[in-house]
């Protein structure tokens, strides 16, 4: 393998121990017993002035004895002592480090005990796992540095976990063992060394089918961001348990590691745009990531199942809807043939109750009803859903069905319990690792099935091309915003329309005579808006007046606007009525502008169906933002309301989002409400853009 930049970290060629010691259960304890109990092949140094030798290793008084400056330093002490050990650490050129303590003393001085070894770690280019962490466990390279009880992992391994939180790595590797782990890393504070470092490294290990990551926050964004798109290239799943979803759960993400949890809908518009699936809690987080990594990639269609209850077959039902994971409707062929195997009062369909009446032959039956479900064209992936045996035990026939199904149609397949069982069977985990996983509860079982094929969707993806946009344009724009200035109604449309944005035609007036002969440029019925500057929402002070039909009731509305809020209106041609959306830029203070499509007008402020996504997209990106819409169905048209063309607005949402992307530095916050669908296309019809001002962070232009 070529060198990773966290070698020293991750694959150190020797290790000191400060703070090791001979008290059972102390993390000095088991931070040498792991490298022992991991089978480290380096050289191992114990540092404590207290001892002549611990675990059969010569025990030095400090590093400065140690016979060489080793490659990794993992700290057992209290954080009263850990200063002073860094320092001596820095002073010895230890270039990496694992912190699990801390870093909180009740009685600090100001800065406190964090903040200064974050300086010192960075002054001196330290690698550093922690703090407020439990170590790392590279399974494949034999190197586990937790200070805590640990259970046996196999090397290699196929599955990365990276975790902000410490029981949320040990939590599920010590007591999964059908996961497989080759490299599990609780990153804690991420004093230098952040996750998405960890993630690049697990990309590169040859064995790594998988990752998953128990995420708190991007402290580094934009290589975050870059891990995700190298694995979305080496088309490499990711599955992300993301915590601070809700706003109170951030404010706890806040005070656990000090760290920002970030807009939990841009993180959404992220996972969508480089194909991450998510989880909601960590059963379903560990039933995904033990999918993938042992049926991981499936093929086109949908799940087949097969069960011995007609009331569980009605169960996968329901539950299928809700996890929006598709069944396979069997073609006439496959119906055919199951009649012919399975008993006459049971119907020959997907999902499948195959037990009836028993006897010696039901066994058979269920293989070969569940061979034939998936050699249907339509079959993806297979299921045998079938309750735990006594004690929690799998019978050996289930195994059977799926080890001769699968033989025979080539396509994956797994076993469900249909109530929790065990992760500690024998059998559990060897048929789990053999690439027949055994799981537990249908709901999680089809939460991971709705991910694995939403992960092949996403493989199947095209390449998005944008086209560039005129530079000149884009130069003028940026010399506009940079500042923080808020254009005005008429050049927030004249911006969105040279970046190829359809606008509806609008004309500034100041007077009568100029209203009169903008009207006549757009033809009656025209629009009057005010251009009071200032006024940001004009509907609510009567600033808007629809479908002024002629120069008399023009000169009209003029003059009792102008009475109201002055001279300054302007002028725009009626659209067509449609289906009115929205389109927005939002920034998010760790990823940058984020775009918002969804429904708009009034529907925007009372419901707010909209998605969220990274840009620059394509139309077909855009397509799938709106097809999660809620109300989707208005798009077809209600009460005898023609069809409306979304393909019209699909296309003006990746022109909007190439603009958002060509001046992602100087935009703050962008409004387009609302762009009317109807059926000869889509047109922005009032917009708001405001710049944002680059003085205030001092930041370069890109």
């Amino acid at each position: 393998m070529k060198k990773h930049r966290l070698d020293p970290l991750l694959r150190p060629k020797s290790v000191a121990v400060v703070g090791a010691s001979k008290r059972p259960d102390s993390v000095g304890e088991w931070a040498l017993r792991n490298l022992g109990k991991g089978a480290y092949t380096g050289r191992i140094y114990p540092v404590n002035p207290r001892y002549d030798e611990i675990q059969n290793h010569r025990c030095y008084a400090t590093l400065s004895e140690l016979p060489e400056v080793p490659d990794l330093v993992i700290f057992a002490v209290g954080d009263h002592r850990l200063e002073a050990a860094l320092d001596d650490a820095i002073a010895a050129g230890v270039p990496a480090a694992v912190i699990q303590s801390t870093l909180v003393l009740d009685d600090d001085s100001d800065p406190p005990l964090k903040v200064r070894v974050q300086k010192k770690i960075k002054d001196a280019g330290m690698l550093a796992c922690g703090a407020n962490g439990m170590g790392y466990y590279n399974v494949r390279d034999h190197v586990w540095t937790c200070g805590f009880d640990s259970a046996m992992h196999a090397a290699p391994g196929n599955v990365t976990l990276i975790s902000h939180s410490g029981a949320g790595m040990s939590g599920i590797i010590d007591c999964e063992e059908r996961l497989r782990i080759n490299l599990a890393v609780s990153a804690g504070n991420e004093l230098s060394t952040t996750m998405d470092e960890y993630l690049d490294f697990a990309l590169e290990l040859p064995e790594t089918r998988v990752v998953g990551l128990f995420l708190e926050t991007a402290r580094n964004p934009d290589g975050f961001r870059s891990a995700l798109e190298k694995a979305a290239r080496r088309r490499i799943p990711i599955v992300a348990l993301k915590v601070g979803r809700t706003e109170k759960s951030a404010q706890l993400t806040v005070s656990h590691t000090g760290a920002m949890a970030g807009d939990d809908a841009t993180y959404a518009a992220l996972f969508d745009r480089y194909g991450v699936q998510r989880a909601r809690d960590q059963d379903e987080f560990t039933a995904m990531l033990i999918l993938f990594a042992e049926l991981h990639p499936v093929g086109a269609g949908g799940l087949v199942s097969i069960h011995d209850s007609g009331g569980e077959r009605q169960l996968l039902v329901d539950l299928a809807d809700d996890a929006d994971v598709p069944l396979t409707e069997l073609c006439e062929d496959t119906v055919k043939k199951l009649t012919e195997v399975i008993d006459p009062e049971l119907p020959a369909i997907n999902p499948l109750d195959a037990w009836s009446r028993g006897g010696p032959d039901a066994s058979q039956k269920m293989t070969r009803g569940l061979t034939l479900m998936l050699q249907d064209p339509g079959a993806a992936l297979g299921v045998v859903i079938h309750d735990r045996g006594p004690f929690g035990k799998i019978y050996p026939n289930y195994l059977t069905y799926m080890q001769r199904a699968r033989a025979e149609s080539g396509k994956p397949v797994a076993l469900v319990s249909a109530t929790q069982g065990s992760g500690c069977d024998d059998a559990v985990v060897t048929s789990t690792h053999a690439g027949f996983p055994v799981l537990d509860g249908v709901s999680r079982f089809l939460k991971g099935v709705n991910a694995l094929f939403a992960y092949r969707d996403f493989l199947l993806r095209g390449h998005s091309e944008f086209a560039e946009p005129d530079s000149k344009i884009v130069e003028y724009w940026q010399s506009r915003l940079r500042s923080g200035e808020t254009l005005s109604e008429l050049d927030s449309l004249t911006l969105l329309s040279e970046f190829g944005v359809a606008t509806s035609s609008s004309f500034a007036a100041v007077d009568e005579d100029s209203v009169l002969a903008a009207a006549t440029r757009c033809a009656y019925p025209v629009v009057l808006k005010t251009a009071k500057k200032g006024l940001l929402h004009k509907s609510d002070q009567g600033g808007v007046i629809v479908g002024i039909a002629d120069e008399e009731q023009l000169r009209q509305m003029y003059a009792l606007m102008r009475g109201r809020l002055g001279d300054d209106v302007l002028v725009a041609a009626v659209v067509d009525p449609g289906v009115e959306m929205i389109l927005g830029l939002k920034r998010d203070a760790q990823f940058g502008p984020v775009v918002l499509l969804g429904f708009g007008g009034v529907l925007a402020e009372t419901i707010s169906d909209v998605q969220f996504a990274i840009p620059p997209f394509d139309a077909d990106h855009a397509r799938r933002c709106l097809g999660r819409l809620k109300l989707k169905p208005l798009f077809a048209g209600v009460r005898g309301a023609p069809a409306v063309n979304t393909d019209a607005f699909c296309a003006l949402a990746a022109k909007f989002s190439v603009m958002a992307h060509a001046l992602r530095d100087v935009l703050a916050e962008v409004d387009v409400n609302p762009v009317i669908v109807n059926e000869g296309g889509a047109i922005a019809v009032d917009a708001l853009v405001v710049g944002r001002d680059r003085r205030e962070d001092g930041r370069a232009e890109t």
